[in-house]
């Protein structure tokens, strides 16, 4: 019914995750009563709806509850062969994760777009927390580069938007083109980054300049 009314709404991009445990993140997860059992199974739905394009996710380092590589590459496969037109992967700092992963997915015959997450550091403590909860890995190089800065938001910012902007622009030169910004409700942050990579609003003209311009 939710889908629906989105398509009615003239929503046609939709993220179909499986969603966390009801008890929480590592615990086991548990479909509800009649619903659907993963994502493979949501997209497959949703597809079967609408002709909505559809995201999934993808987890270069591994999804915390799958029992290996392989068998987390074969649950995306089982998404994109539902129908699935593109995967958004976890965020992550060390882009040799990313590259293997892709590596990985072409080797399976997986042919969508994988669009590369990044998140920008806001908080070290807390974006770290987080990381170690859905299976990223922080490097050691990247703790030194927030090292004593727990009570300096102003300098945080500004080391956490070059270090995003250092790890675009490393992927851009690996033939990324595009990504997708986990804001964590800090659009400035990211607007200061899209910034420093050369992106500018666009200007558009005000709408009865636009009506009248047919």
């Amino acid at each position: 019914a939710v889908a629906r009314a989105y398509w009615d709404a003239g929503v046609r991009h939709i993220v179909a995750l499986r969603g966390d445990p009801a008890s929480g993140v590592g615990q086991s997860y548990t479909p509800t009563p009649g619903g659907y059992a993963n994502a493979a199974e949501l997209v497959t739905g949703l597809k079967k709806i609408a002709n909505f394009e559809v995201s999934v996710g993808g987890y270069p380092e591994k999804h915390p509850e799958s029992a290996s590589l392989q068998s987390d590459i074969d649950n995306l496969k089982a998404k994109v062969d539902a129908g699935a037109d593109r995967i958004i992967t976890q965020f992550g700092f060390d882009n040799t994760h990313y590259l293997r992963f892709l590596e990985r997915a072409r080797a399976a015959g997986i042919w969508v777009p994988i669009v590369p997450g990044i998140v920008p550091i806001h908080n070290f403590r807390q974006v770290a927390g987080f990381a170690v909860r859905t299976g990223a890995s922080v490097p050691a190089w990247l703790a030194r580069r927030f090292e004593g800065l727990d009570d300096d938001p102003a300098t945080s910012h500004l080391v956490a938007a070059a270090v995003a902007t250092e790890q675009v622009m490393d992927l851009v030169d690996q033939g990324a083109k595009t990504f997708h910004f986990y804001t964590l409700n800090r659009a400035d942050l990211v607007y200061a980054i899209c910034h420093l990579l050369g992106l500018r609003p666009l200007k558009t003209a005000p709408l009865e300049q636009r009506r009248a311009a047919g």
